[in-house]
């Protein structure tokens, strides 16, 4: 069987964490070498690229209800081939520095091109 070929789209900060579940959920029934996913945050879910909302609660209303951190997460699942892209004009808009990013995250020059391209390798487009 070729490889799953998955996009996950974010762009409410508040629907991270079931974008993380959902991934693994998804690893968890078609194995982790069987697919190729990719996680693309763009409008306000870049946000939660902010410091203070990285841990869960976070401090802020950027973050929604998270068991353990965000960020932990996202690097677990980083570590096991899942790809985490930030649009970079989100990241202009909510005033965040690139280079304060986790170092698991690329930064793509607009999300809605990223998604689009990644859609045209025959990713498909799945919005939690």
């Amino acid at each position: 069987m070729d490889k799953l070929k998955v996009l996950f789209h974010i762009d409410e900060s508040d629907r991270w964490q079931r974008v993380l579940v959902n991934i693994t959920n998804f690893l968890n029934d078609v194995g982790q070498g069987n697919a190729a996913v990719e996680v693309v945050a763009n409008g306000e879910a870049v946000s939660v690229f902010r410091s203070r909302c990285l841990l869960a609660g976070g401090g802020g209303q950027c973050c929604g209800p998270a068991t353990g951190s965000l960020t932990e997460q996202m690097k677990k699942l980083s570590e096991i081939g899942v790809n985490f892209a930030a649009c970079r004009n989100a990241l202009k808009a909510q005033s965040i520095d690139e280079r304060s990013l986790p170092n698991f995250v690329t930064v793509v020059p607009a999300g809605i091109t990223e998604i689009a391209r990644k859609q045209a390798e025959g990713y498909a487009y799945i919005k939690p």
